[in-house]
Parts: C-alpha cells; sequence; structure tokens
C-alpha cells in the first residue's frame, strides 16, 4: 500500500481546493455572471434603461460586478500554478506517483488511471498556459480568442476528471486499496 507523505497530501488539497474555487469562478463568469447576462439584467431594469447607456458604459457596470468575484480565480490560479510546479518537482525528486501508463509491466487498470493522470496533468499545464497568456497578453487578439476558447473547456472537462476521481476512490475503497481515502487525508494509521 502506499503512502502519503505530507507534502503529497498538502499539494493534493492545495489542488483539490484551488480547483474548486477555479472552476467555480470561470463557471460563474462563463454561465450566471457572463457579460450577456449581466448586460440583459441591467437593460431590463427601466430605470437604467432610461439612461441610455453606450456599450462602453455597459461594460464598465459589468466588470465592476464580476472582477471581485473573478479576483479569487487570478490568486486560485497563482497557488494552482505554484503547486503545479511544486508537485512536478516533487514526483521528479521521488518519482512518480500514479501508475505509469507507457510502462509494458502495467495493467490495463492501471494504464486507464495512468493516462487519466497524465492528461490530467498536461490539462493543467494548458489551463495555467492559457490563463497567463489571457492574464499578461501575451501574443496578438486571434492568438488569445484561441487561448480563451481553449482554457474556457476547463468548464467541460475538469467535472469529468472529478467524476472519474471519485470514481476511482469508490472502486479503490471497495476493492484492492481500503483506506486510501484516510491515508490521503491523515496519513499513515
Amino acid at each position: 500500500m502506499k503512502t502519503y507523505t505530507v507534502l503529497h497530501r498538502v499539494l493534493h488539497w492545495i489542488f483539490a481546493l484551488g480547483i474548486l474555487v477555479l472552476f467555480t469562478t470561470g463557471f460563474l463568469r462563463i454561465v450566471w455572471m457572463s457579460k450577456a447576462v449581466i448586460s440583459a439584467a441591467v437593460n431590463k431594469n427601466a430605470q437604467i434603461q432610461s439612461l441610455n447607456l453606450d456599450k462602453q458604459s455597459l461594460r464598465t457596470i459589468v466588470h465592476s460586478i464580476q472582477d471581485p468575484m473573478f479576483q479569487w480565480h487570478v490568486y486560485a490560479a497563482y497557488v494552482i500554478t505554484f503547486a503545479f510546479i511544486a508537485r512536478i518537482i516533487y514526483m521528479i525528486v521521488k518519482g512518480i506517483r500514479f501508475p505509469n501508463p507507457f510502462l509494458k509491466t502495467t495493467s490495463a487498470k492501471e494504464k486507464f488511471q495512468g493516462f487519466i493522470y497524465v492528461g490530467f496533468y498536461v490539462l493543467i499545464a494548458v489551463q495555467i498556459i492559457t490563463g497567463s497568456v489571457l492574464k499578461f497578453e501575451i501574443g496578438s487578439e486571434s492568438f488569445a480568442d484561441l487561448a480563451e476558447t481553449t482554457h474556457k473547456l476547463a468548464v467541460y472537462w475538469m467535472p469529468i476528471f472529478v467524476i472519474l476521481h471519485f470514481g476511482g476512490i469508490a472502486i479503490s475503497e471497495n476493492t484492492n486499496r481500503k483506506g486510501i481515502t484516510s491515508k490521503m487525508i491523515g496519513g499513515e494509521s
């Protein structure tokens, strides 16, 4: 049975909480607090309609509503970036901590687990890169548009990963790796 060091567990839970914040704030900005939704809500108000706001004024109102919430997204992104770099260094120093899907001796189940984690780390790297392109306005406008479209795909892939992760935990707890949850929370008992 694997043991999880304090650093391994801390990085895991930083990822878990950071991703929760990133997903929630990203989802809110894309869906319930999008520019279109807020603009439509503002324009439905009769008193505001009588002001005949131009697009720039409406954009200012939208950003003043979105920005305080979205700052949490940016802060969580910095935390995830730091945790990601620390996790990669940790895995290099300690060795890979999930099944290596590229070894011939790895079982089909472990290959599946390994590919899920490789995919997760690749997608996190893509999120960090595209988020950086957007935050620091790197590249042309068409490049930024591509980065934004790619970045927003996390709204779809992240829930899939979380479902697979919890499904894997449930299977492990009910088969050959009983106690994995308690070990990831409290370490060895």
